[in-house]
């Protein structure tokens, strides 16, 4: 049997039914042969980083969710693309286009990992608020693998914006 490993995912939506989107991705986790959901943060809605002037006002709503699966990282990263695709991810050839539903892969274990494919851990994780904050929530005193400064410490040191605000569901207070 191979070894089990903790994943750390953050997924996002900015297009559609946004809360629908996250919800619907946790619980095509949740089903997905080889992988247990374990945890999921609150949800923020977050200003999108690095987009074209276009979709600037696509507000993203986001969330961390950390799993455990024995797959091995290239099996995962395939499920994580296959469940994206289900729910309605369109890649396309606009980097930064709004999209019902992202995932990423934060962390796999403490593995390390740089190939055309997948780098692990996700190479601009530590710089996102909106990866940081609801990690911070659910796993504060965590280490990103080769790091020696926890997830509330990276939070602490970055700067204000993009704007990162916890997400109240409407008719919820």
């Amino acid at each position: 049997m191979p070894e089990s490993r903790e994943a750390i995912l953050s997924l996002g939506s900015n297009q559609g039914d946004r809360l629908a989107g996250l919800d619907r991705a946790c619980a095509a986790l949740d089903i997905w042969p080889g992988i247990r959901l374990l945890a999921r943060s609150p949800v923020y809605e977050t200003e999108p980083v690095g987009v074209p002037p276009a979709f600037s006002g696509h507000l993203y709503l986001n969330r961390v969710v950390i799993v455990n699966t024995p797959l091995a990282p290239a099996a995962f990263s395939n499920a994580i693309h296959t469940i994206e695709e289900h729910l309605g991810r369109v890649r396309g050839a606009t980097p930064g286009q709004p999209r019902v539903i992202d995932i990423d892969i934060i962390t796999f274990g403490d593995l390390h990992l740089d190939t055309p494919e997948l780098t692990l851990p996700h190479p601009r994780a530590r710089a996102r608020r909106f990866v940081l904050q609801p990690l911070a929530d659910v796993y504060p005193d965590f280490v990103f693998p080769g790091d020696t400064q926890t997830v509330s410490g990276l939070l602490r040191a970055l700067p204000p914006t993009p704007r990162v605000t916890r997400y109240q569901v409407p008719g919820q207070s």
